[in-house]
């Protein structure tokens, strides 16, 4: 009988993660790439030391008590933990986990992808050359917003916030930014940023690209004052979490003319999507796949993995999330 520690992963990884836990743990991993049900979730922990969670997981007291005693370790796949109970878990002693810092310049490539194709009206186009089987150039037609030359809004000045600022200044933008607090002034300066009131900054801002964490204070962060606010042919980035745009009052705003279009990859109550937003031809919806290149998806498994392995083994760990429970 294996003397390994037992782990559940919640959902298939890259097998670059996988290989590195089949080495030191005895692995049980629900087989599928759809998310897990509640149900498999506690069945699976039963008796597991450590867990291998999804972003899409909710790891609450009741899925702690069904581990049992023995559980140990809860690595999330992704940066965010607002889908496990922090205080719940540091009271019972265990470590959670997370990987910060692998998918800053793919989750902001993808946000200025999602700022291009609602900008430039390219899934409308997609859908339109695929439906009439046929190019029809027209000077009114599809008549989207430039960037080049635009003003950027960034709020949320942390790793993937930066990154947004460094790449628009390959398209001369002029940028502005909201945060808790402001940088030191010689980071503005490097990064050519000003830092604005988040009124001031949704008034003047031509795209609006959010990089906040899910808190208590950012929940709805941007709801009908807000949308209202900015300007009518402005572009509404969401690549953070759902549950700091308000989709209900969004829909309103892409439908009345209050702004002018919105990316999103990430909603409110995923994987549930606002139904009004589907039959939208002014937003462009992804499927929360921020961090989904192959390296950037191998990193975070590896990451994942090691938190995990680290922390059953030698009681370390390279990124925790409640440090305390270490002491």
């Amino acid at each position: 009988m294996s003397s390994y520690p037992k782990i559940f992963v919640t959902r298939r990884i890259p097998e670059e993660g996988m290989r590195l836990l089949r080495t030191s743990c005895t692995v049980e991993v629900h087989e599928s790439d759809r998310p897990i049900t509640r149900r498999e979730l506690l069945a699976g922990v039963d008796g597991q030391e450590g867990i291998l969670a999804m972003l899409t997981d909710t790891v609450d007291a009741e899925v702690m008590e069904a581990a049992g005693k023995g559980l140990r370790v809860i690595s999330n796949y992704a940066v965010g933990f607002n889908n496990i109970d922090l205080a719940e878990a540091t009271k019972r002693g265990i470590l959670v986990t997370n990987t910060p810092g692998v998918l800053t310049e793919t989750t902001a490539d993808l946000a200025w992808a999602g700022m291009f194709a609602a900008a430039r009206r390219i899934v409308e186009g997609d859908r339109l050359v695929r439906t009439t089987g046929r190019v029809e150039w027209g000077p009114m037609v599809l008549l989207g917003h430039e960037i080049t030359g635009a003003t950027l809004g960034v709020v949320g000045m942390g790793r993937i916030g930066r990154a947004m600022a460094r790449r628009a200044h390959g398209f001369a933008m002029s940028l502005l930014y909201n945060s808790r607090s402001p940088l030191p002034a010689g980071e503005e300066g490097e990064l050519h940023l000003t830092f604005r009131s988040l009124p001031d900054l949704l008034r003047e801002a031509d795209f609006v690209s959010l990089h906040v964490p899910l808190t208590q204070g950012t929940r709805h962060l941007i709801g009908e004052k807000e949308l209202r606010s900015m300007k009518h042919d402005a572009v509404l980035i969401n690549t953070a979490r759902g549950e700091v745009v308000d989709e209900k009052v969004l829909v309103r705003a892409l439908t009345e003319g209050w702004i002018a279009a919105s990316a999103l990859d990430v909603y409110e109550r995923e994987p549930e999507v606002e139904p009004a937003l589907l039959q939208l031809s002014n937003v462009v919806l992804l499927p929360h796949i921020g961090s989904a290149s192959r390296s950037t998806r191998a990193k975070m498994a590896e990451m994942a993995a090691s938190n995990l392995v680290e922390a059953l083994h030698r009681g370390t760990v390279p990124h925790p999330v409640n440090p305390e429970v270490l002491r």
